[in-house]
């Protein structure tokens, strides 16, 4: 059965495949998918077991983007090779943006149908079941809750 991430992901993604972590090991498969790993991988889940993912798929020489922010006592490990490969990590907390601009502008392309986001939704939740959310979300197993009012 395929998470609810991995279906997300599918319905969302620009890319043509999508490789879904609980059926094997994602490192494997995206360098065999691209014959030795990408040139930019971006983690969005916000677990140091992802963050670590990332950084292995890329190629030597290129960079993962940690997205997703991890619990606040986590810590990530990576491995010393990265360094004589010469492999890129950057943080990107809350994408970076500036508020202002990228707002008003992600909304535009929302509302022009050219930013797919509604696809992103793993599942609508109610207030009452938001701990139940949040675990989804702790675990990795949902790509993203919204509450209902």
């Amino acid at each position: 059965m395929m998470s609810s991430a991995a279906r997300c992901a599918r319905r969302a993604a620009h890319a043509l495949v999508v490789v879904d972590a609980s059926a094997g090991d994602p490192v494997e498969a995206v360098r065999t998918l691209t014959s030795g790993g990408v040139d930019h991988a971006f983690e969005a889940v916000g677990l140091p077991v992802t963050a670590a993912q990332a950084v292995a798929m890329v190629r030597p020489g290129r960079t993962a983007y940690l997205v997703g922010v991890p619990p606040e006592a986590s810590t990530l490990e990576l491995p010393a090779s990265i360094v004589r490969q010469a492999k890129g990590v950057q943080g990107l907390f809350m994408g970076s943006n500036r508020f202002k601009h990228d707002i008003p502008m992600l909304a535009g392309l929302y509302l022009q149908g050219r930013i797919k986001l509604d696809e992103l939704i793993s599942h609508r939740i109610t207030l009452d079941e938001v701990n139940e959310g949040y675990e989804r979300m702790r675990e990795g197993a949902d790509a993203r809750s919204v509450v209902i009012f």
